[in-house]
């Protein structure tokens, strides 16, 4: 990939991943421990609110500059 702003050939892709939300619910944990035993603590870690989201883009060495292909 050539870079466009300073023409250089060495580039590289980069793979960036948000994640937003709760990911863990201490309440749902708790509550599922009660009624299951210690595998119940595993309710809480459902992530349903979690989502989770990935950006590509090339970043030049020779001058840093960021870009989507």
């Amino acid at each position: 990939m050539k870079c466009p702003k300073c023409g250089d050939n060495n580039c590289q892709i980069i793979n960036e991943t948000t994640t937003k939300g709760k990911d863990f619910s201490a309440g749902k944990g708790c509550c599922g421990a009660l009624l299951l035993g210690p595998i119940g603590i595993l309710c809480g870690a459902c992530g349903k609110g979690k989502q989770i989201r990935t950006t590509s883009y090339w970043v030049c060495s020779q001058c840093g500059y960021k870009f989507k292909a």
